[in-house]
């Protein structure tokens, strides 16, 4: 059939909207529940993804079996571990399958590598938690899921802000996102921790002021701030509603655009870190031109915390996002176990890109001095993450992943070390292709340590312990004078950045990059000038642990992982061969 329609490139199967499954009976709900029930396979496993929401019902066919009753915690007592919300069971759908509704309606046999664990922080109503105790609250939260399955390698995932009366939205570290930062650095436990947050919804009353400027204006709600998680903001994918009682209505966005509930950081001043760093699918908002609505064709299919009476429910915006994206999380953590959490991190955000409608809608025509870049930065992150990119090479695309430890400092504010990594780039296939576009993306991530006491966190170098940056061996430069120039930088307490650094052809540059705690960027060369780019350097700028002398922790390390990937746009060339044979340690250089 289709090679007689040469217009045609492929025919697919027809989707059913979610008010499909929403407007079947139970009985009828609970044949598609079993069904895909009956085409689950377990194989487990040390990894789970611990959601910490209003609780979970582990009684619903499709997540009994991933999720057990000791996997149920509480923080108080009192509360019970049941979900009295449903929006815990909904995030725990997504978190399990991706895409359930893509599972429903495929035949194929669905292989579960990962559990799933809950631990509640929210109180039933009327009750509410003080949010002086946001970031306690967390961590014992945190602790009881560590301590019922201490073998286990979690992701953590919470879909919970804090509400605009208390929250900080100008990017500075809140109590909350400091406790967070803690808690992933293992700066009280030496336990590093993967952690996402979502970024918090645009409110319904906000986007009449259009869109997207009703996201621009829409701040990251605390603690998405926080530096060493991954905050995790939306976008659409679905634009059709079939509904009959919303026939006036349209969606807000296009397919590939970044989400009407997805807040921002575009109005945070520059020294705060990137927010979100990724988009995952938030699904639309409704509107007739004046409402806006949530709308059930516009979100994603998920269990339902009421699974006796209907075992599908819809959830959207920033909390069907996260839940995505700690799946994706859990892939990699299977993938390769024993892999870092700075790695996993890393991996995510490097495999991460943006769309055409995202590139369109922040950077056509507004692009001079790179402003329109910082736009893009600052509203869709780095892009929406790729897990065959995340865990795969190709012959054509090679990612290099290393994890490393360095000391920045020493005695006396100086700086200590810094470290020298060999591109082990396959020389003669790239000057065997010359001119071919080739493309360079770097990202190094790393957990930073906030300052004691919340003393100085305004300031963005003493509320980080330390911060690390990468550059490059430019085209025509030796090794010996980019060491000096390395030198030069790790001597700046301003970290400007003085000495050429090829920053114009990095598509977001230091000055958009290096803040936060995890940078990435990329730029497009020919494939013969790669054979140049053949050292990449990891340093430090300053940081607390350097300013703070009196709390004698200037000689502490902080482990890093450093992501370098090559890939050409020429599917017949082998990049990756070479490679594999050639790959050195680092070498560290004392300053």
């Amino acid at each position: 059939m289709i090679k007689s329609l040469d217009t045609i490139a492929e025919i697919r199967r027809f989707e059913e909207p979610n008010n499909f499954f929403e407007k079947l009976s139970p009985g009828e709900q609970k044949e598609f529940a079993n069904e895909l029930f009956s085409r689950l396979q377990y194989d487990f496993t040390n990894v789970s993804i611990c959601l910490l929401d209003t609780g979970l019902n582990n009684g619903h066919p499709l997540l009994s079996g991933s999720c057990e009753d000791d996997c149920l915690q509480s923080v108080n007592a009192a509360w019970q571990t049941s979900d009295h919300d449903g929006h815990g069971t909904e995030m725990a759908g997504v978190a399990l399958f991706h895409n359930l509704k893509e599972k429903l309606l495929s035949k194929e046999k669905i292989v579960i590598h990962h559990r799933l664990e809950s631990v509640k922080i929210l109180p039933p109503p009327p009750g509410a938690n003080d949010p002086q105790l946001y970031g306690d609250i967390t961590k014992q939260a945190i602790s009881l899921a560590e301590i019922a399955r201490p073998n286990n390698v979690r992701t953590l995932c919470m879909a919970i802000t804090e509400d605009d009366k208390y929250s900080i939205t100008d990017g500075t570290p809140s109590s909350w996102s400091g406790s967070i930062d803690t808690i992933i650095s293992g700066a009280d436990d030496d336990t590093k921790r993967l952690f996402f947050i979502s970024a918090g919804n645009v409110d319904f009353s906000d986007m009449k002021a259009g869109y997207p400027d009703a996201n621009l204006i829409s701040p990251v709600q605390s603690p998405g701030q926080a530096w060493n998680a991954i905050t995790v903001g939306a976008f659409s994918n679905d634009i059709t509603i079939l509904d009959e009682n919303l026939k006036s209505y349209h969606a807000v966005a296009n397919s590939g655009e970044l989400s009407p509930y997805s807040s921002t950081s575009k109005i945070w001043a520059s020294k705060w870190p990137i927010k979100p760093e990724i988009l995952c699918d938030g699904g639309n908002v409704a509107t007739d031109g004046s409402a806006y609505m949530d709308c059930s064709d516009l979100s994603l299919l998920t269990t339902s915390h009421q699974h006796l009476k209907h075992p599908f429910s819809t959830i959207c915006a920033t909390s069907s996002a996260t839940a995505q994206a700690s799946w994706i999380a859990a892939q990699i953590m299977s993938e390769y176990p024993g892999i870092w959490p700075e790695t996993v991190r890393a991996l995510i955000v490097h495999s991460a890109d943006w769309t055409s409608e995202m590139k369109r809608l922040f950077i056509a025509g507004k692009d001079k001095k790179g402003y329109g870049r910082r736009d893009l930065l600052r509203t869709c992150g780095y892009g929406i993450p790729n897990l065959e990119r995340a865990i795969q090479c190709i012959s054509n695309r090679v990612n290099l992943v290393i994890e490393g430890e360095i000391q920045p400092f020493a005695k006396n504010k100086k700086m200590k070390e810094m470290h020298l990594h060999t591109l082990p780039w396959a020389s003669d296939i790239l000057r065997s292709i010359g001119e071919t576009p080739a493309l360079l993306k770097i990202t190094l991530s790393y957990f930073v340590e906030p300052g004691p006491g919340e003393i100085g966190w305004r300031d963005k170098y003493r509320y980080p312990s330390c911060q690390l940056r990468f550059d490059v061996k430019n085209i025509n430069e030796t090794k010996k004078d980019f060491l000096k120039r390395i030198d030069v930088k790790m001597r700046e307490d301003n970290d400007r950045g003085s000495g050429y650094s090829g920053s114009t052809e990095w598509f977001l540059g230091p000055q958009n990059r290096d803040v936060g705690s995890i940078h990435s960027d990329f730029k497009k060369v020919n494939a013969v000038d790669l054979c140049d780019a053949n050292f990449v350097a990891v340093y430090s700028v300053i940081g607390w642990w350097r300013e703070r002398t009196n709390l004698k922790l200037y000689d502490k390390k902080v482990r890093y992982s450093l992501i370098v990937s090559i890939s050409t746009p020429e599917t017949d060339v082998d990049l990756y061969t070479p490679i594999i044979t050639q790959i050195q340690q680092p070498v560290s250089i004392p300053v």
